[in-house]
């Protein structure tokens, strides 16, 4: 049987549960799941991805828990789990793992068409990334200190697949390092995003000096699930920019 009562403790999958069909069985979520906005609202907050309510959790008896590796505490997991709650603990650090996530929260959801429409939107939408040079992209993710988007990420894989060259490819995964550092990689384009710094007009002087600048949409680098396939397509887009 698949679960009927869920709680979610990321806001990119309490958005893609939802976008499966599954949001009359969404018990529980974070303060930070807002989407899709308005509809997700009567869903009642159980606390923060880094500081959810355990006992609140607990008491609420759901079939399923969705978490991440990285969004989410360990200590939390395992007091979920030593709870004898059944908690997925999800962490896809590419593309293709993304996608995998997908079909494997759509069979265990019951809902196995609508999650492989979508992957195989994703799918095509990198299919049709015709082969061309590769920009060579910053992408900022903190600005004080200042740390960047490195390797084994799921944003940098998805970076690279729309057709970018990361400057911090090989580098840990969100690296810290100095803007003269950064400058002596040579970006072509620097990609500065609204989460999780929220990276705004006042910050385009200081990394103009670098390369040019382009604000993006964070969730497009950071959240897989339903917007995979729009994000696919505006970054290549952006990307295409640079290189005409």
């Amino acid at each position: 049987m698949p679960p009927e009562r869920i709680v979610s403790l990321v806001p990119s999958l309490t958005e893609l549960a939802w976008w499966l069909g599954c949001g009359d069985r969404l018990a529980g979520r974070t303060r930070f799941c807002v989407e899709p906005a308005g509809a997700i609202e009567p869903v009642p907050a159980v606390g923060g991805t880094k500081n959810p309510n355990v006992p609140r959790i607990v008491a609420m008896a759901p079939d399923l828990v969705i978490a991440n590796k990285e969004e989410n505490r360990r200590e939390d997991v395992e007091a979920l789990q030593a709870a004898g709650l059944n908690v997925l603990l999800t962490d896809p650090g590419s593309v293709a793992e993304a996608v995998a996530l997908v079909r494997e929260l759509g069979l265990l959801l019951d809902a196995e068409d609508r999650a492989e429409e979508l992957a195989v939107r994703t799918e095509a939408a990198l299919a049709g990334i015709a082969a061309a040079p590769r920009p060579r992209v910053f992408v900022a993710i903190w600005k004080k200190p200042l740390m960047g988007l490195g390797s084994e990420t799921y944003g940098h894989d998805l970076l690279e697949r729309c057709g970018a060259a990361n400057v911090l490819s090989g580098r840990p995964r969100y690296p810290q390092l100095a803007i003269d550092e950064v400058r002596s990689l040579a970006p072509d384009l620097v990609l500065l995003p609204d989460e999780p710094y929220p990276f705004g007009e006042g910050d385009r002087e200081l990394f103009a000096q670098l390369a040019p600048v382009r604000f993006v949409d964070g969730r497009s680098l950071w959240w897989y699930g339903p917007r995979m396939p729009d994000a696919i397509q505006a970054l290549h887009g952006i990307l295409a920019e640079v290189q005409a």
